[in-house]
C-alpha cells in the first residue's frame, strides 16, 4: 500500500494537472450559479382557489367549498387542510406530508385530477375553473413588484394588459399578478322603464343580444370547381356596431340603441390601487426555479425604461417599488464577507504556529475544496444562496483541519532530519486513521440533519450537503495534493527570520500546558468536581430561564404593511380613502433616507399564509430603501410608526405585518377553535381572545370571524309563481339582469377575452328593496313586480368561514414582543387557560399550530437526529479504537460543548433559537476532534510501554498544538459570521456563535477532561 501510495505522490504532474482542473471548473461553477437569496423548495403545499361571481360566503362554502373538500378527502397523504370561504371566491390550502418529490408529484396529480372531476360534475356552471397551483420558494413572494400609475380609465387598463403580456414573455418570469386590473367587458345596459314600454322582457331582450353577436360557420359551399367557406360574423368588439342590431317583438322591431346604452366598459372592480395619490395597477413578479433573481430585476429595470419613453407621452409611469435584489445581493454578501474574513483568520492562525511556507500549502486546500464543493452544488441543480453559503462558512474552518494535523506531522519529522519522502508517507501513517476518524464523526453529526423534517429542514438540508463534499474533497486534498506539493517544494531547505520566534513560542506552549496538566492530574478528583460543576452550572442557567428563548429568529426584510380591516358593506373607495389615511402617516413619519415607496390598494390584504380579498380590506405597502449605517431596522421604523398609525381614528381598524427571510411560518399565536356548532365556536373564540390578550407582548390579536355585507334573501313563493304564471328560473334570470348582469357572449380583439353583459342600467338605490319594485312580464301581457312574486328577508350575512381539517374553526392569532415572552411559554399559559375554559365548551376543540407546531416538529426531529449522530459518532470511534469505553471518553466532549454555548448565550445575550441548536447538532462531530487526536497519540504511547499517565500527559504535550491550530482555525472560520464583523445574520449569525462558543469552552475543557478521564477510567480497569 506504502507503495502505491508513494507512487501515487510522485507523480507531480497528475497532482498538479487535477488540482487546476478542479480548481477552473469551481470557479466557472460559481460565476455561473443562479444567484437567490433562498434554496429552491417546493413546501408540498397545492392551493386551489375557485370564484363564483355574486355569491355569499354561506353560498361558496355550500357550492364550492364542501365539494371541494369531499373530493379532496380522496387523496393520500395530506397532513392538513385548510380552506376559507369568502363573498365570491373559495380558496383551499393542501399540505402534504413529508413525502418525496416523486411522490409529491403524483399526489398532486391525483389532487388536480379528483378536483377536475369534481368542478365537472358539481361545481355551478357559473363557478370559474379551479385554479391549482403548488407553492414554492420561487412562487411564495414576489421578486419584484412594478406600479403603472398616471392616467386613469381605459388607458390605464389596456397599458397595463400589455405590459403584464410583456412581462410574462421575459425569461425567468413565472407569473405576472395583476391588482387593480380589470377584464374588458361589452356593456348593454338597459332602461327597465323603456324596455317595459316597448313590451320586451329583460330575458327575451338578453336572447336577441345573444342571437345577434354569435359566429356562424356554415361550412364548405362548392361553386363550379372551386370550394367556398360561408360564414355568418355576428361577433364585434365595436359598441356602436352592436347598438345597431334590432330585437324582432310582436308589435314590430325595437333597435337595441333605443331601449338599452351599449359600451365598452371592464368588470366590476376586485381591487383600487393608488400610488402617489393617482390610480394605479400593481404587478407582483415571480420567479421560475433556478432563475438569477439579480439578472430578473435588472432585465426588469431595463424594461421599465424602455417603457417609460413610451408611456410618458400618455401621462403614465412604470415604477419599480420593490424587488429583492438588495435582500439577495445583501445575504450574498454577508455571506461572502464573513467567508473572507474566516478564511485570512485560519491563513492567520496557520502561519502564526507553522510559518508562511506551511501556511501557504494548507491554504491550498481551502479554494480546492471550496471549488469541488461548488461543483456538486451546480451538479445537484442549486442555486448560490444563503443556505450554502452558509455550509461554506461553517465548512470553511474545518476544511484545513485534516490538513494541519497532517502537515504538523511531516513538519515534525523533517525537522528531526528524515528525508522529505519518508517524512510525508510516515507522517501520513501516524495521523492518518485518526485524521480520517475525525472527519468521519463531524461527518456524522451533519448528515443527520439532512433528515430535519418540515420547511425548516427543507430549508437547511443544503447545509450538510456543502459540509459534507467539501470535508471529502479537503480530505483528498490533505491525502494526495498537499503531499505532493510538500515534495515539489521542499520544506526542510530553508528558514524564516520568524521560525525560531515560532519554534520556542509553540515549545513554549507545549511546556506550560504540561505544567498545568500535571497539577491537575494530581488532583483528580478536584479536577472532576470542578468539571461537574462547571457542566451543572450551565444546565441550571437554562433550565432557570437566565437563557432567554427566542426559537425562530428572523433577518426583516425591508418590506411591511399595514392592514385596514373595514366594516362589512363598505365600497372599495371607502376602505381605499382609508388607507391613504395610513399613507399620509407613513409618508409624514418617514424620512426620504428610509422610505422608498408607498402604494395603496383596497379589496386585498396579504397575510401571513394567504392572501385575503373582499371589499372591506385593504392595505398600505411600504417599501424601506437598503438599510445603511445609522439606519433603522424593519422593526424599529414599525414600533415607532405603530402609535401614530393606531392613534387614527375613523371606521379602520389597523395592524401591521412585518414580512422576514428565512423559512416561512405562522404567526407565534395561531389557535385554531374548532366546532360545527357556531355559537359555541364563537363564543369560544371571544374567550380565547380574552386570553391571549392578558399576554405580555401580546400584539395585533385578530380573528378570521368577521361578518359579511347587508344581504337581502328571497325565497320563491310557490303559490304566486303559480298564479302569475311564471316560471322559477325566469325569476332566476331576472333577479341576475337586474342585478350584475347575464355574460350572453364573448368574443376576443387584441388577444383579449371580452365579455357581452346584459343589465339593468346600473343606479344608486336609496332602500335595497327598491330591487323588489322592478317588473316582470307574464304570458297575458301585464306587468307585476319581482316583489310580487317573491319573499324576502333582511339579514347580516357572513363575510368569512374558515374550515381547518374539513370542519368549521375560527383562528385567533397574534404577533408576540420576542422579549417579553417566547412562543412557547405563551401557548403554554394558553393551553393552561383552556383547560380551565374547556367545560363551559364541550363541543369545541382547539388546534395548537402556527410557530409552535413548526417549533415542535423540529425540536422532536432534533433530539432524534441528535441520538442518530451520536450513534454514529460512536460507531466510527469504536471502529477506529476497537474498545467499548473510549469512544465514551471521547463523547466527554459533547456536554462540554454544550457548556460552551450556553455560557456564551449568557455572556453575549443572544437567545437560544431552533438556529443554535443545529449549531449545537453540528457541533457535536466538531468537538470530538481533539479527543480522538489526543486518546489516539495516548493509544500508541501505551503500545510502547508506558505508564497510563505518563502516556497521556506525553501525548497531551507532543498534540495540543494541533489541537489548538485546528480549534483555532475551526473558530477563527465562523467568528467573523458569529459577531457580523462581516455583516450581521439573525438567521444563520446563532449558528455560527454556538460552534464559536461551543468548540471554545470545550477545547479548552477538553485539554484537561479528556486527560482525567483517560487516567481515571484505564486505571480502574487495570
Amino acid at each position: 500500500m506504502k507503495g502505491l501510495y508513494g507512487r501515487l505522490i510522485d507523480n507531480h504532474p497528475l497532482a498538479n494537472i487535477a488540482f487546476l482542473i478542479v480548481l477552473l471548473g469551481g470557479i466557472a461553477s460559481y460565476l455561473s450559479l443562479p444567484r437567490a437569496q433562498d434554496p429552491e423548495i417546493n413546501f408540498n403545499w397545492v392551493s386551489i382557489v375557485t370564484a363564483l361571481p355574486g355569491a355569499s360566503a354561506e353560498d361558496v362554502e355550500r357550492e364550492l367549498t364542501g365539494p371541494l373538500e369531499d373530493a379532496i378527502k380522496q387523496v393520500k397523504d395530506i397532513r392538513f387542510v385548510s380552506s376559507s370561504s369568502r363573498e365570491a371566491v373559495s380558496s383551499i390550502l393542501v399540505r402534504f406530508e413529508e413525502i418525496s418529490e416523486r411522490q409529491f408529484d403524483k399526489r398532486a396529480n391525483d389532487l388536480r385530477r379528483e378536483i377536475q372531476n369534481k368542478a365537472s360534475a358539481e361545481l355551478p356552471p357559473d363557478a370559474t375553473d379551479p385554479q391549482v397551483v403548488e407553492i414554492t420558494s420561487s412562487n411564495g413572494f414576489p421578486t419584484a413588484i412594478l406600479v403603472l400609475h398616471g392616467a386613469a380609465g381605459e388607458a390605464l387598463r389596456a397599458q397595463a394588459f400589455a405590459l403584464k403580456r410583456e412581462i410574462e414573455g421575459l425569461a425567468g418570469v413565472d407569473q405576472v399578478i395583476a391588482a387593480g386590473f380589470d377584464e374588458p367587458e361589452l356593456h348593454v345596459d338597459f332602461d327597465p322603464g323603456q324596455l317595459a314600454a316597448t313590451g320586451l322582457s329583460p330575458m327575451q331582450l338578453a336572447d336577441g343580444v345573444a342571437a345577434w353577436f354569435r359566429n356562424t360557420l356554415g361550412g364548405r359551399i362548392r361553386v363550379q370547381d372551386r370550394e367556398w367557406l360561408a360564414r355568418l360574423e355576428g361577433k364585434t368588439p365595436d359598441p356602436e356596431q352592436l347598438a345597431q342590431a334590432a330585437i324582432i317583438t310582436p308589435q314590430g322591431r325595437v333597435a337595441l340603441d333605443e331601449v338599452a346604452q351599449v359600451a365598452r366598459g371592464h368588470e366590476r372592480s376586485g381591487q383600487l390601487v393608488s400610488y402617489n395619490g393617482e390610480p394605479a395597477v400593481m404587478l407582483s413578479i415571480t420567479k421560475q426555479a433556478r432563475t438569477n433573481t439579480l439578472q430578473l430585476v435588472e432585465r426588469l429595470q431595463a424594461h421599465a425604461v424602455q417603457r417609460n419613453t413610451l408611456l410618458a407621452a400618455q401621462g403614465m409611469r412604470l415604477t419599480l417599488v420593490d424587488d429583492q435584489t438588495h435582500a439577495t445581493r445583501s445575504a450574498i454578501s454577508i455571506m461572502e464577507s464573513n467567508a473572507v474574513f474566516g478564511l485570512l483568520a485560519v491563513l492567520a492562525t496557520c502561519w502564526l504556529f507553522l510559518g508562511s511556507r506551511l501556511a501557504v500549502l494548507i491554504g491550498l486546500g481551502v479554494p480546492f475544496a471550496l471549488a469541488g464543493t461548488f461543483i456538486a452544488v451546480d451538479l445537484v441543480g442549486n442555486t448560490l444562496n444563503l443556505t450554502v453559503l452558509l455550509g461554506v462558512v461553517i465548512a470553511l474552518g474545518m476544511l484545513v483541519d485534516d490538513a494541519v494535523v497532517i502537515v504538523e506531522s511531516i513538519y515534525y519529522r523533517l525537522q528531526r532530519g528524515e528525508p522529505p519522502r519518508s517524512a510525508v508517507i510516515n507522517g501520513i501513517s501516524e495521523v492518518g486513521l485518526p485524521v480520517l476518524a475525525s472527519v468521519l464523526t463531524t461527518i456524522a453529526a451533519f448528515l443527520p440533519l439532512m433528515l430535519l423534517p418540515g420547511i425548516l429542514g427543507d430549508f437547511m438540508f443544503i447545509v450538510p450537503f456543502v459540509v459534507t463534499v467539501g470535508l471529502l474533497v479537503s480530505l483528498l486534498e490533505a491525502y494526495w495534493i498537499m503531499p505532493t506539493h510538500i515534495l515539489i517544494l521542499g520544506l526542510d531547505s530553508r528558514r524564516s527570520r520568524l521560525q525560531p520566534w515560532r519554534e520556542r513560542f509553540t515549545r513554549s506552549v507545549r511546556v506550560k500546558y504540561a505544567r498545568l496538566l500535571v497539577t491537575v492530574m494530581r488532583r483528580p478528583k478536584a479536577g472532576m468536581a470542578v468539571l461537574v460543576l462547571v457542566m451543572a452550572a450551565a444546565g441550571g442557567a437554562l433550565a432557570s430561564g437566565m437563557v432567554r428563548l427566542e426559537f425562530f429568529a428572523f433577518d426583516p426584510i425591508r418590506l411591511f404593511y399595514v392592514s385596514v380591516d373595514m366594516p362589512a358593506g363598505v365600497t372599495l373607495e371607502r376602505s381605499l380613502d382609508e388607507a391613504q389615511r395610513a399613507v399620509r402617516v407613513v409618508e409624514d413619519a418617514l424620512p426620504a433616507s428610509e422610505l422608498r415607496a408607498v402604494a395603496a390598494y383596497s379589496g386585498l390584504k396579504f397575510s401571513d399564509t394567504e392572501p385575503v380579498y373582499g371589499d372591506q380590506y385593504a392595505q398600505v405597502l411600504v417599501s424601506l430603501l437598503p438599510r445603511g449605517d445609522g439606519m433603522r431596522d424593519t422593526g424599529d421604523i414599525i414600533a415607532a410608526l405603530r402609535p401614530h398609525i393606531e392613534a387614527l381614528n375613523g371606521e379602520g381598524r389597523f395592524s401591521f405585518l412585518e414580512l422576514k427571510g428565512g423559512p416561512p411560518t405562522a404567526r407565534p399565536v395561531s389557535v385554531k377553535v374548532k366546532s360545527d356548532d357556531y355559537p359555541q365556536l364563537r363564543a369560544a373564540a371571544d374567550a380565547m381572545l380574552a386570553e391571549v390578550a392578558r399576554l405580555p407582548g401580546a400584539k395585533d390579536i385578530t380573528d378570521d370571524d368577521v361578518p359579511g355585507r347587508n344581504e337581502l334573501r328571497l325565497l320563491l313563493n310557490r303559490e304566486k309563481l303559480a298564479r302569475a304564471g311564471v316560471a322559477p328560473g325566469e325569476v332566476s334570470r331576472l333577479l341576475r339582469l337586474y342585478g350584475e348582469g347575464e355574460i350572453v357572449a364573448t368574443t376576443r380583439a387584441a388577444g383579449e377575452k371580452i365579455e357581452v353583459v346584459v343589465r339593468a342600467r346600473p343606479e344608486n338605490f336609496v332602500d335595497v328593496t327598491e330591487l323588489l319594485q322592478r317588473t316582470v312580464a307574464l304570458a297575458d301581457g301585464r306587468q307585476v313586480q319581482l316583489g310580487e312574486l317573491v319573499d324576502h328577508e333582511l339579514r347580516l350575512s357572513k363575510g368569512y368561514i374558515r374550515h381547518y381539517q374539513l370542519t368549521r374553526a375560527i383562528t385567533v392569532e397574534a404577533e408576540l414582543d420576542r422579549t417579553l415572552i417566547d412562543t412557547v411559554s405563551a401557548n403554554d399559559r394558553l393551553k393552561a387557560a383552556w383547560a380551565a375554559l374547556q367545560p363551559q365548551f364541550p363541543g369545541v376543540e382547539l388546534d395548537f399550530s402556527g410557530e409552535l407546531e413548526d417549533i415542535n416538529e423540529s425540536l422532536n426531529a432534533m433530539g432524534r437526529l441528535f441520538a442518530l449522530g451520536l450513534g454514529l459518532i460512536y460507531l466510527i470511534l469504536a471502529a477506529q479504537f476497537r474498545s467499548y469505553w473510549q469512544p465514551v471518553m471521547i463523547l466527554v466532549t459533547v456536554p462540554l460543548a454544550f457548556t460552551g454555548v450556553v455560557f456564551g448565550l449568557l455572556l453575549s445575550g443572544n437567545p437560544l433559537s431552533l438556529y443554535t441548536l443545529y449549531g449545537v447538532i453540528a457541533l457535536t462531530g466538531i468537538a470530538v476532534n481533539s479527543a480522538i487526536v489526543l486518546i489516539d497519540a495516548a493509544n500508541e504511547r501505551r503500545a510502547v510501554g508506558m505508564s497510563v499517565q505518563h502516556a497521556i500527559i506525553y501525548a497531551a504535550r507532543r498534540r495540543v498544538v494541533p489541537i489548538l491550530i485546528t480549534s483555532t482555525t475551526t473558530i477563527g472560520g465562523l467568528f467573523s459570521l458569529a459577531v457580523g464583523l462581516g455583516g450581521k445574520s439573525l438567521m444563520w449569525g446563532p449558528v455560527a456563535a454556538s460552534i464559536v462558543w461551543g468548540l471554545g469552552f470545550s477545547t479548552v475543557l477538553t485539554l484537561f477532561a479528556i486527560p482525567l478521564v483517560y487516567r481515571l477510567a484505564l486505571q480502574r480497569r487495570t
